[in-house]
């Protein structure tokens, strides 16, 4: 495929997003853009989540890590299931019962202004790793098969895709967001399931008959219950997935504020529900078709790419083994996935940094536009400028990476909202900034540490657990020397 048809089916997919910012963004208020006048409906919303759940770090690095993980990945999202449970039943009723905008206001009606701001300085840190690590996902695919051979610089290349993103949400915010993310799931989905179905036929089997050569070939092992101090041991996946589901959806701003965009409790809780359960169909059908494509290399003679987050490219597109049409399915969905995450991250990202952060109580209506017009640019650079600087570092799988970062980043606010909740211990003061701090350093201790602490132990994704339960800890101690 060549980098014209490339850049053309971009610039395509993108005037039809900004159609879409133009048309939910043209007469939107801050209240719009926010919390999409808490009028989005429940059923689009939860589409929507998929795509924004999923990124483009499932559809390029979940295929991939097939080949050293096979479907052990699914215990993880197994896990998820319980988190979006308690999400649904604890957190929801929360946030609607205080009508938060963001839901890091809660620590401030909890504990108090210091405990709210530490929660939002969280949220920034990891929102902004995590939507650079998906955003780079696509911008290095896009880079190996079009502007590499047209001179483009990877920092120009990152440069134009968040002023795209910008363009079509800087007007509506969330209220666009949830809109843009249904056509953009339904491509990621329509990708996903064409390119199955495209190779199935080019290797001449029924998904039946590919289920069973993919097992003779020993790709689907789901469930691992040889040894508990290995990082693959299912029930540490299941309950790390648990958790991160509780962290990385239910005290994440990005996600929770398209549920507190419903018009209603019971709408939002129908959204996590249907959610949950279909993140796990189509986690298994990612990891399906990433199976698929390590077969399809294996029996067509190609050389498996050294970075696995580059197998799925380089079977549709490169390898020049499957129509040319499936390459521009690969490439709307490829793109779909990456915007559905960040412009979802970068509408979050403003709303906290102006609520949170900076505060908008006094503030006139066109005073708070201005503004967070002004915090969705600044975010946009800061972005991009992460984004540039993690090209460097980049060594293993993204999404291994990005569970490991937010094992650290999120487990604080996972253990002070967990405090909060389930306790009536009442905190104040920079004793909480400090705990979590330290909960990170004494995490990283553990991680580094354990194999020769605790008999060859490695940690896997339950390093949050144990973050939180470190926080949590020190938040009793705290408690009880201050009563």
């Amino acid at each position: 495929m060549s980098a014209v048809t490339v850049l053309s089916v971009v610039l395509l997919y993108f005037l039809i997003l900004l159609l879409v910012g133009y048309l939910t963004g043209r007469h939107a208020k801050n209240n719009a853009f926010f919390i999409g006048n808490r009028q989005s409906p429940w059923g689009v919303v939860a589409y929507g989540m998929i795509g924004a759940s999923l990124s483009g770090i499932t559809f390029i690095s979940v295929p991939g890590w097939v080949v050293s993980d096979h479907f052990q990945y699914l215990q993880m999202v197994i896990g998820y299931i319980f988190g979006y449970v308690f999400i649904a039943n604890v957190l929801l009723p929360v946030f609607y019962r205080l009508k938060l905008t963001s839901i890091y206001e809660y620590l401030n009606e909890r504990f108090d202004i210091i405990a709210y701001k530490t929660g939002s300085v969280l949220f920034l840190f990891s929102r902004i790793i995590g939507a650079s690590f998906r955003l780079f996902v696509v911008a290095s695919i896009l880079q190996v098969l079009a502007l590499n051979s047209l001179g483009v610089p990877f920092p120009v290349t990152i440069m134009v895709i968040m002023l795209l993103i910008w363009a079509y949400t800087y007007r509506g915010g969330i209220k666009t967001i949830v809109w843009t993310d249904m056509l953009q799931t339904t491509f990621m989905l329509l990708t996903l399931v064409a390119t199955i179905i495209v190779v199935l036929t080019s290797i001449h089997l029924s998904v039946a008959q590919a289920w069973h050569e993919l097992k003779q070939y020993q790709l689907v092992q789901i469930f691992d219950f040889s040894d508990w101090r290995n990082p693959h041991y299912f029930w540490k996946q299941l309950l790390a997935g648990a958790f991160m589901a509780i962290a990385m959806t239910g005290l994440d701003q990005d996600m929770m504020q398209k549920n507190l965009s419903c018009r209603n409790l019971k709408e939002s809780k129908k959204n996590v529900y249907l959610l949950s359960v279909s993140l796990l169909l189509v986690n298994f059908v990612f990891l399906f078709l990433g199976a698929l494509l390590v077969y399809f290399v294996k029996i067509k003679g190609l050389e498996m790419p050294a970075d696995t987050d580059y197998l799925f490219s380089y079977v549709v597109v490169q390898s020049g083994m499957l129509p040319i049409y499936l390459g521009v399915f690969f490439i709307i969905g490829l793109v779909a996935a990456a915007f559905s995450s960040a412009d979802s991250a970068l509408t979050a990202l403003t709303t906290s940094f102006t609520i949170d952060i900076l505060g908008v109580a006094g503030k006139t209506e066109r005073e708070v536009k201005r503004l967070r017009i002004r915090i969705h640019f600044l975010i946009s650079i800061l972005i991009i400028l992460v984004i540039v600087g993690f090209s460097y570092i980049k060594q293993e799988a993204i999404i291994s990476s990005l569970f490991k970062i937010a094992s650290y980043t999120y487990g604080p606010l996972l253990g002070l909202y967990f405090f909060g909740l389930f306790t009536k211990i009442k905190l104040r003061g920079w004793g909480i900034p400090v705990i979590a701090v330290v909960s990170i350093l004494l995490t990283y201790l553990f991680a580094n540490y354990a194999v020769d602490w605790f008999d060859g132990y490695q940690f896997g994704f339950e390093l949050l657990l144990l973050n939180g339960m470190i926080t949590f800890a020190f938040l009793w101690i705290l408690g009880k020397i201050l009563k």
